[in-house]
């Protein structure tokens, strides 16, 4: 039977995937914006993590995504390095009490992040979450 017939595409790989033509209208309608939300959503999966939107107030949760911003903002006096981390569904703000810098924070960075999930102002908070840096 003809690829053609059986309504799927050939992939570069030589394999075959159903829905390729819609794939593509749908990648050509939407905006660069909804397609890299669309990729984190993808990649966090892949890496087992929770979804940013899903976790709640008081609740232990893996995340994962990119860095947007990274601010050095003093907290009660003393220094706090503050990351917002996107993955496609929601922020979380990263907050490392204490510290000034750490290698490898830095904004466009892919991290995963863990520890208990606050709310502070409306915002979800992970105050010294424990992280692993990904590629950039």
């Amino acid at each position: 039977m003809d690829e053609r017939a059986a309504g799927t595409t050939s992939t570069a790989g030589g394999g075959a995937r159903p829905g390729g033509l819609r794939r593509f209208l749908r990648r050509m309608a939407s905006s660069k914006e909804e397609l890299e939300a669309e990729e984190l959503q993808r990649s966090t999966g892949e890496e087992g993590a929770t979804p940013i939107t899903a976790c709640g107030a008081r609740q232990r949760a893996c995340v994962a995504g990119t860095l947007r911003t990274v601010t050095l903002r003093p907290r009660g006096g003393a220094p706090a390095l503050e990351a917002e981390l996107y993955d496609g569904t929601d922020v979380v703000n990263l907050v490392w009490l204490g510290r000034r810098k750490i290698a490898g924070i830095d904004p466009g960075r892919r991290l995963r992040a863990e520890g208990l999930v606050s709310l502070q102002d409306g915002r979800k908070v992970m105050f010294n979450p424990r992280y692993e840096l990904r590629g950039a």
